[in-house]
Protein backbone atom coordinates (compact mmCIF):
# COMPACT_ATOMS: atom_id res chain seq x y z
CA UNK A 1 0.00 0.00 0.00
CA UNK A 2 1.24 3.48 -0.90
CA UNK A 3 2.12 5.58 2.14
CA UNK A 4 0.87 9.18 2.24
CA UNK A 5 3.77 11.62 2.20
CA UNK A 6 2.10 15.04 2.27
CA UNK A 7 5.30 17.01 2.88
CA UNK A 8 6.90 15.46 -0.22
CA UNK A 9 3.83 16.31 -2.30
CA UNK A 10 3.73 19.88 -1.00
CA UNK A 11 7.47 20.32 -1.53
CA UNK A 12 7.14 19.19 -5.16
CA UNK A 13 4.35 21.71 -5.76
CA UNK A 14 6.27 24.48 -3.99
CA UNK A 15 9.57 23.80 -5.76
CA UNK A 16 7.70 23.62 -9.06
CA UNK A 17 6.46 27.18 -8.51
CA UNK A 18 2.80 26.17 -8.30
CA UNK A 19 0.48 28.70 -6.64
CA UNK A 20 -1.99 26.89 -4.35
CA UNK A 21 -3.78 26.95 -1.01
CA UNK A 22 -3.75 23.79 1.09
CA UNK A 23 -7.26 22.83 2.22
CA UNK A 24 -8.82 19.70 3.76
CA UNK A 25 -7.38 17.33 6.34
CA UNK A 26 -3.72 18.28 6.05
CA UNK A 27 -4.70 21.95 6.44
CA UNK A 28 -6.66 21.00 9.57
CA UNK A 29 -3.62 19.16 10.96
CA UNK A 30 -1.33 22.13 10.27
CA UNK A 31 -3.87 24.32 12.08
CA UNK A 32 -3.46 22.06 15.13
CA UNK A 33 -6.45 19.73 14.77
CA UNK A 34 -5.84 16.10 15.82
CA UNK A 35 -7.42 14.47 12.75
CA UNK A 36 -6.45 11.79 10.24
CA UNK A 37 -6.46 12.19 6.50
CA UNK A 38 -5.75 10.02 3.50
CA UNK A 39 -4.99 12.63 0.84
CA UNK A 40 -3.64 16.10 0.14
CA UNK A 41 -6.24 18.64 -1.02
CA UNK A 42 -5.25 21.89 -2.70
CA UNK A 43 -7.03 24.66 -4.56
CA UNK A 44 -4.64 25.80 -7.27
CA UNK A 45 -4.51 28.98 -9.29
CA UNK A 46 -6.00 28.29 -12.70
CA UNK A 47 -4.07 30.97 -14.56
CA UNK A 48 -2.38 29.62 -17.68
CA UNK A 49 1.22 29.88 -16.43
CA UNK A 50 0.42 28.20 -13.11
CA UNK A 51 -1.44 25.39 -14.85
CA UNK A 52 1.60 24.81 -17.09
CA UNK A 53 3.85 24.57 -14.00
CA UNK A 54 1.34 22.23 -12.35
CA UNK A 55 1.29 19.91 -15.39
CA UNK A 56 5.10 19.64 -15.20
CA UNK A 57 5.03 18.85 -11.47
CA UNK A 58 2.32 16.23 -11.94
CA UNK A 59 4.41 14.57 -14.63
CA UNK A 60 7.35 14.42 -12.19
CA UNK A 61 5.04 12.96 -9.51
CA UNK A 62 3.80 10.32 -11.97
CA UNK A 63 0.24 11.50 -11.29
CA UNK A 64 -2.69 9.59 -12.78
CA UNK A 65 -6.41 9.61 -12.09
CA UNK A 66 -7.37 7.44 -9.10
CA UNK A 67 -10.36 5.99 -10.90
CA UNK A 68 -8.92 3.07 -12.87
CA UNK A 69 -5.25 3.94 -12.22
CA UNK A 70 -4.20 0.97 -14.34
CA UNK A 71 -5.33 2.96 -17.40
CA UNK A 72 -2.66 5.59 -16.55
CA UNK A 73 -4.86 8.54 -17.52
CA UNK A 74 -3.07 11.81 -16.82
CA UNK A 75 -4.56 15.27 -16.28
CA UNK A 76 -3.80 17.90 -18.87
CA UNK A 77 -3.95 21.69 -18.92
CA UNK A 78 -7.60 21.70 -19.95
CA UNK A 79 -8.58 19.52 -16.98
CA UNK A 80 -6.58 21.66 -14.57
CA UNK A 81 -8.03 24.91 -15.91
CA UNK A 82 -11.56 23.84 -14.99
CA UNK A 83 -13.41 24.54 -11.76
CA UNK A 84 -13.75 20.80 -11.18
CA UNK A 85 -11.90 18.34 -9.00
CA UNK A 86 -9.08 16.11 -10.19
CA UNK A 87 -8.62 13.10 -7.90
CA UNK A 88 -5.15 11.77 -8.56
CA UNK A 89 -2.71 9.22 -7.21
CA UNK A 90 0.99 10.13 -7.17
CA UNK A 91 4.14 8.39 -6.02
CA UNK A 92 3.61 10.20 -2.68
CA UNK A 93 -0.04 9.25 -2.28
CA UNK A 94 -3.45 10.67 -3.19
CA UNK A 95 -3.64 14.30 -4.34
CA UNK A 96 -6.92 16.12 -4.95
CA UNK A 97 -6.60 19.22 -7.12
CA UNK A 98 -9.60 21.51 -6.78
CA UNK A 99 -10.35 24.30 -9.23
CA UNK A 100 -12.85 25.67 -6.72
CA UNK A 101 -14.23 24.69 -3.34
CA UNK A 102 -17.53 25.31 -1.58
CA UNK A 103 -19.49 28.15 -3.22
CA UNK A 104 -17.15 28.29 -6.23
CA UNK A 105 -14.35 29.80 -4.15
CA UNK A 106 -11.24 29.88 -6.33
CA UNK A 107 -7.59 30.30 -5.37
CA UNK A 108 -7.75 34.11 -5.37
CA UNK A 109 -10.88 34.01 -3.16
CA UNK A 110 -9.09 31.86 -0.58
CA UNK A 111 -5.90 33.93 -0.29
CA UNK A 112 -7.41 36.37 2.27
CA UNK A 113 -8.58 33.36 4.32
CA UNK A 114 -5.22 31.62 4.40
CA UNK A 115 -2.03 31.90 6.36
CA UNK A 116 1.54 31.17 5.33
CA UNK A 117 3.20 28.46 7.38
CA UNK A 118 6.72 27.06 7.45
CA UNK A 119 6.09 23.34 7.48
CA UNK A 120 9.71 22.25 7.11
CA UNK A 121 13.11 23.63 6.18
CA UNK A 122 12.67 25.81 3.10
CA UNK A 123 9.01 24.92 2.69
CA UNK A 124 6.57 27.76 3.29
CA UNK A 125 3.03 27.27 1.97
CA UNK A 126 -0.42 28.85 2.12
CA UNK A 127 -2.85 26.99 4.36
CA UNK A 128 -6.56 27.71 4.69
CA UNK A 129 -7.30 29.13 8.14
CA UNK A 130 -9.32 27.11 10.60
CA UNK A 131 -12.32 29.45 10.63
CA UNK A 132 -12.77 29.15 6.87
CA UNK A 133 -12.14 25.42 6.92
CA UNK A 134 -14.94 25.05 9.48
CA UNK A 135 -17.31 27.24 7.43
CA UNK A 136 -16.64 25.17 4.30
CA UNK A 137 -17.15 21.87 6.15
CA UNK A 138 -20.44 23.20 7.57
CA UNK A 139 -21.60 24.16 4.11
CA UNK A 140 -20.56 20.90 2.44
CA UNK A 141 -22.31 18.94 5.21
CA UNK A 142 -21.12 15.53 4.05
CA UNK A 143 -20.82 12.62 6.45
CA UNK A 144 -17.05 13.02 6.82
CA UNK A 145 -17.44 16.80 7.17
CA UNK A 146 -19.98 16.42 10.00
CA UNK A 147 -17.76 13.88 11.74
CA UNK A 148 -14.71 16.15 11.86
CA UNK A 149 -16.52 19.42 12.70
CA UNK A 150 -16.58 18.95 16.50
CA UNK A 151 -12.81 18.40 16.51
CA UNK A 152 -12.20 21.46 14.33
CA UNK A 153 -14.47 23.64 16.47
CA UNK A 154 -12.78 22.49 19.67
CA UNK A 155 -9.34 23.14 18.16
CA UNK A 156 -10.42 26.66 17.23
CA UNK A 157 -11.70 27.26 20.79
CA UNK A 158 -8.38 26.11 22.21
CA UNK A 159 -6.36 28.26 19.79
CA UNK A 160 -8.39 31.32 20.75
CA UNK A 161 -7.48 30.78 24.42
CA UNK A 162 -3.78 31.09 23.66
Amino acid sequence: MLQLRPAATLRALHEGGVAFVLVGGVAAILNGAPVNTFDVDVVHSRDIDNVARLVRVLEDLDAVYRMQPERRLKPNGSHLSSAGHQNLITRYGPLDLLGTISRNLAYRDLIPHSIELNISEGLRIRVLNLETLIAIKEELNGEKDRAVLPVLRRTLEEKRKL
